[in-house]
């Protein structure tokens, strides 16, 4: 991976949000979740890995706010938080999750209905409403759907009517849960520009997923989550670990495949960033154009 740049670096050294020796069980179950501790870190792209039922949207909703932590506590900026109605709206107005099925999160007739709501629900004025919704739909490539019936939108478009939703809310932490299931190659890489947009404007984005290559590819970091616990690191080093993905329930990836062939092969230095999709491979073994001067 390549170093960032100065400005990230500093951005990186802040928890926005973080468990705390967290523990969870649901009702008559077993714990999900042990003596958790977990960090959001702004600045940072973060996948979260794991088999089903390892934890992954029991996690995501105590970051959320949507579970409260059996023992232990969740932490805003280094302040715990508290579970009222003031404590809870500070958490929201700064982490949004998307779950998985956006039809488990519209229910207003229109795409811009639906959008407003949540900034409704914070008081806020008519102008600054419209101001949020107009800057969440162009966010999301969705402005011309406004007017539309949510239940006339395809399976994409409400992906990101949902997404547009919690944009609308402008917190510093998306949590999506498998934003690109479901979606075909073009609607994935759309909204993959979509996610580095929002990255790009100070959006600090966690997702669920388990498409391995899609982790490496997008992702700064990688938390895996295991029956032994949860690990996180640099997404590169993380998923070339074997027995940690062996114990997650994931293949290696690709990307880490090809590049320990080149490594063998001599065609990568050790030390050198391998490619991660399948155009990075072209593009270095590629021979040097017919002609090309070497000045």
């Amino acid at each position: 991976m390549s170093e960032p740049s100065a400005p990230r670096e500093r951005e990186a050294s802040e928890t926005l949000v973080a468990l705390r020796a967290a523990s969870y069980a649901y009702e008559e179950g077993p714990t999900v979740l042990s003596g958790l501790d977990f960090d959001v870190t702004e600045g940072r792209a973060l996948a979260l890995l794991g088999r089903n039922g390892s934890g992954k949207t029991t996690l995501m909703r105590l970051l959320s706010g949507g579970l409260r932590p059996d023992q232990g506590g969740l932490t805003l900026g280094g302040t715990p938080v508290t579970y009222d109605r003031k404590g809870l709206t500070r958490l929201r107005t700064t982490v949004q999750l998307v779950v998985q099925d956006p039809d488990d999160q519209l229910f207003a007739a229109s795409v811009e209905q639906d959008v407003s709501f949540g900034p409704l629900n914070l008081g806020l004025s008519d102008a600054e409403v419209r101001a949020r919704v107009a800057e969440a739909l162009a966010a999301l490539d969705i402005s011309a759907l406004a007017d539309r019936p949510t239940h006339l939108l395809s399976y994409g478009q409400r992906k990101r009517t949902a997404i547009a939703g919690a944009v609308a809310m402008r917190p510093r932490v998306l949590i999506l849960d498998e934003p690109t299931a479901g979606l075909d190659p073009d609607g994935q890489e759309r909204l993959l520009d979509t996610l580095q947009g929002l990255r790009d404007a100070g959006t600090t984005v966690v997702m669920a997923t388990h498409d391995v290559d899609l982790a490496l590819r997008w992702a700064d970091d990688a938390a895996l989550l295991t029956p032994s616990g949860v690990r996180t690191g640099p997404v590169a080093q993380m998923l070339a670990h074997r027995d940690l993905l062996a114990q997650a329930g994931l293949r290696l990836p690709w990307g880490i495949a090809v590049s320990e062939l080149l490594r063998t092969k001599g065609l990568l230095d050790v030390a050198g960033e391998g490619p991660r999709t399948p155009e990075e491979l072209a593009a270095l073994t590629a021979p040097a154009m017919p002609g090309a001067s070497a000045g």
